[in-house]
Formats: structure tokens, sequence, C-alpha cells
């Protein structure tokens, strides 16, 4: 049964309701600071801590429960005889419940705050008390959730008290939430010092359940980050479905190959995680007929990124076709509502530039990390006998930028700053060139994410009257290629950057 309860929350959310509950069932609620103020504010008969502990606040607030007299009480085990034999001769009484929750520490350490504002922003006596409570759970009930209140609520209504089951459950999501609060904490700590620390620290909050995973027979769900404000937890859905597990990954990519080009309007479409169309444009709709005539086939069915505001005269365009996603930074009023007029279709708004500094990818038994590729080029290296013009070394930087989101290996021919094919994902490079190149005849500038091993890349260049080309080199075969390139008039530009995406 309990008899006591301590409460203690920043978020006072459904306190009233529950806390008016267990005073209708004779429950002594015990308070602190803030919270104390609210219940009595509210007509609610409560006990401040200071009376319990015999100790005033101190330190601004930072020490209110740290004591024996609340730690005696939430830890005692009640069936340890020696426990409550202390507890007799101390004249400590048992706490039966513990609601507490914590200062907003994920809220407040993506916030423009200086770094001694945030601090104070750690809590301490929370996570000491939901740590002991949790600890001793078949004798305290903990509370960390709002949504939990409910429940325990229902539980004690139909059966006057909390079963072991849901105690347990309940503890297991003290710690769950600890370990992601001090996995944020950790990681704000240590961001300037140590890029990878020991222990991989992450901080996740669920933020939706999905239908299925890649498949229909695969469970997902989809987490937010704790500690940083991307794109991919700040966007908001303005139309449409909800959001599948391929059609966030699918945006992710899209809306990053669409901000590489932030002093240009750019609009990328893609499909199954690669792009299909990238382009620049003088208006919004000018970049999006590029991008769509990229490849008029695949774009259908597919996301689209623009990384500026999307017009009316866009969205009649983009409303020719089937599209599962359209993800810009805004929208006007007209081309919202020809937009909504799919009921189907998912419209993002998204004014958060991609910001994630690591990239991780789960494997069985283990987590690879490494910083995301945002470098693009070392330098600028011609190394044949053809200078490439100002025009070439523009589409081939573009080409490179679009290159870096296709999966290895990849190649991009452009042209009038049009990725016009694309060819990426295979076992070897030559496959990749001639899939590029047939599909983006006309185009006269190749790019590479990684060097040509043979020549043959630069043999088949040739056939499609390849202007100019730009690679990492470093292969021990460089000097063929160069020759190769020589021999037909070809510009080649070396980066020294490589670009694999697998």
């Amino acid at each position: 049964m309990i008899k006591r309860a301590l409460i203690s929350v920043y978020d006072k959310s459904g306190i009233l309701e529950l806390v008016k509950f267990l005073r209708k069932n004779n429950v002594e609620i015990i308070s602190t600071g803030g919270t104390f103020k609210y219940l009595k504010e509210n007509n609610i008969e409560v006990t401040e801590i200071s009376e319990i502990t015999g100790s005033c606040e101190m330190l601004d607030g930072r020490v209110k429960t740290l004591h024996p007299i609340i730690h005696g009480g939430i830890l005692a085990m009640r069936d340890n005889k020696e426990h409550m034999e202390t507890l007799r001769e101390r004249n400590i009484e048992t706490i039966d419940m513990v609601v507490v929750n914590l200062y907003p520490f994920f809220e407040k350490v993506k916030e423009d705050l200086s770094f001694e504002e945030k601090v104070e922003f750690i809590d301490i006596g929370g996570p000491t008390m939901l740590r002991a409570a949790a600890k001793n759970f078949k004798d305290v009930v903990v509370l960390s959730n709002v949504l939990d209140y409910k429940r325990v609520i229902n539980e004690i209504e139909e059966n006057q008290d909390v079963s072991l089951k849901t105690r347990k459950v309940l503890a297991g999501k003290v710690f769950n939430l600890m370990s992601a609060y001090d996995a944020a904490i950790s990681n704000f700590l240590l961001q300037e010092e140590e890029e990878y620390p020991e222990y991989l620290s992450v901080s996740y909050k669920k933020l939706q359940s999905l239908r299925y995973g890649e498949n229909p027979h695969q469970s997902a769900v989809y987490y937010g980050s704790c500690e940083t404000k991307g794109a991919m937890n700040s966007f908001k859905v303005l139309n449409g479905k909800e959001l599948s597990y391929n059609n966030i990954k699918d945006v992710d990519i899209a809306w990053k190959v669409a901000c590489e080009f932030d002093d240009e309007i750019a609009c990328c479409a893609l499909k199954h995680n690669t792009p299909c169309g990238v382009a620049i444009g003088d208006t919004v709709l000018d970049a999006y007929k590029k991008a769509y005539e990229c490849d008029s086939v695949s774009i259908f069915g597919g996301i689209v990124a623009v990384n500026r505001t999307i017009d009316e005269d866009t969205a009649k365009e983009m409303s020719k076709i089937f599209l599962e996603v359209i993800i810009a930074p805004n929208y006007t009023e007209e081309a919202l509502e020809i937009l909504k007029s799919k009921k189907n279709l998912r419209v993002l708004e998204c004014k958060v530039k991609p910001s994630n500094k690591n990239y991780m990818v789960s494997v069985d038994g283990g987590i690879l990390v490494q910083e995301e590729d945002k470098k693009l080029i070392d330098e600028l290296n011609v190394v044949t006998k053809k200078k490439p013009t100002d025009d070439e070394i523009k589409d081939m930087l573009f080409a490179m930028k679009v290159v870096k989101y296709v999966k290895s290996n990849a190649i991009v021919v452009a042209k009038d700053n049009m990725a016009i094919g694309i060819g990426g994902g295979q076992v070897n490079r030559i496959w990749a060139a001639c899939e590029a190149l047939e599909r983006g005849k006309g185009a006269t500038v190749l790019a590479s994410d990684a060097f040509f091993p043979f020549r043959d890349v630069v043999e088949e260049c040739a056939k499609y009257n390849i202007k100019a080309i730009i690679q990492p080199g470093g292969s021990i075969r460089d000097d063929e290629s160069i020759q190769e390139c020589d021999k037909h008039n070809i510009g080649m530009v070396m980066t020294g950057i490589r670009h694999f995406k697998h």
C-alpha cells in the first residue's frame, strides 16, 4: 500500500489529477520548492520537504532532497529487519512513491544558451531520487513519465495497489531515461575535447512507431536525437499520410543533396535512397523541371527536395506526377493549397540544414562511427594537356557534390548544372560508368567517387564525347588514364579526396 509520496516535478502536466487521487486515497504528500508552491496554490494538503529533513534548501536550490531522511525512506527494503530497525532508530518514515521529472536538459542543450546556463539545467537531486526508487522498485512506485500517471491510478483503483510487474516496468523506464539523460550530458561536456570517447553514449527519444521497416515483415520505430536539432527531427508534416521507414531515409538524403547547394536554387529527385535527378536552376520551377528531365521515369513515386520556397507554378508542375514526399523550407499559400489537394502526398516543411557531425551504422555486435563526409576536394589538380574550361569546372564540382550521395561505385555525368546520368551501387567502376553514360547522353563532364583502376572508364568517356573528368586520383595506373585522356583530348582534374558511400 502507498502511504507516502514524494512529488518533485519540473513539468506540472497531469500532476494535479494524480495528487488529488492520492490524497483521496489517504496518501501523504511531501514536496519541494516550485512543486510545493504549485500544490499549495491549488489547495492540496502537502508538506514541504524541509519540514521532513529539518534542513532548508541551499546553494540556490541545488541541495533540497540530498538527505539521509529522504534516501533512507526510499531505499529501505521493507522485508529487511535491519533496514527497518535503522529507520525506527533514526525516526525515518518510508516513502512509498516517488514522482519526479527532470530539468529539461534535452531541450535546453539545443538552445542558444551559454555553457554556464546549460550546466544549470543538469539535474542532480531528481536523478538521485529516481535511481534510488527504481533500485527499490519492489517497495517503491517510481514515476518519471507523465504518460504513466493514468496507468498507476487505474491499478490502484482496481487493486488498491500497484502490481510488481508494473513497478518493474516503471523502474526500467527510469534507467532508460537516465541512460539517455546522462548520455546527453556526457556528450555536451566532452564534445570539444573527445570526438570519440571511450564509451559510445547516445541519447535518442522515440518520435513515432512505424507501420513497418524496409519491408512489411520488419518492425520499425523512429527515434530523434535529444542532443541536437537536426533536419530530420525538426521538420513539420503539412499534409499526407504518415511517413514510413523508407520515406524518412530517403528524405534525409534528398534534403542533404539539396542543401549542398546553399548559394543556388537546387532540386533533388531521389528514389530508393539514391539521387535520380539533381539540378540547379534560375528559379525553383526551373530547378525542378531540370531535375525531372534528368530521369523522368525514376522520379515517379519518388522524393523531391528543394532548397527554396515552392511557389504556385512549381506546385502545379509537381502535381502532374505521383510523388511520395516533397520537402522544402517553405511554401506559398497557393502552392500548399495545390499540393494538399493530393491527400496522400506527404508535404514537409524543413527550415533546418543538415547538422550531423557523425554517421553511425550498426553491424552484428557493434556500431561503426565516422564523421560525416563534408569535405569536397583537397585541390583541383589538372593532370592532362587539356585544361578544362571554367564552365566545365563548374559542372564537375556540381557533379562531385552529387556523387557524394550515390552508392559506390558511383559515377555522375552532367551538363549545365544537371546530373543527367547517374550510375551507382555497382561492383566495378566500368559498369557504373557505362550505366551513367548511357543514361546521360549529351553530358560533357564525368565525376567519379574514387580513382580509376584502369583506363577503361576514359575509353568509355571518349565514346560519349565527354570533355572533362573529375576524380580523386591515387591509382598506380593513373598515368594510363591520363595518357588516354590526352589521346582523346579530354581534360582531367584530380582532387585528392575519395567519396565512397557503401
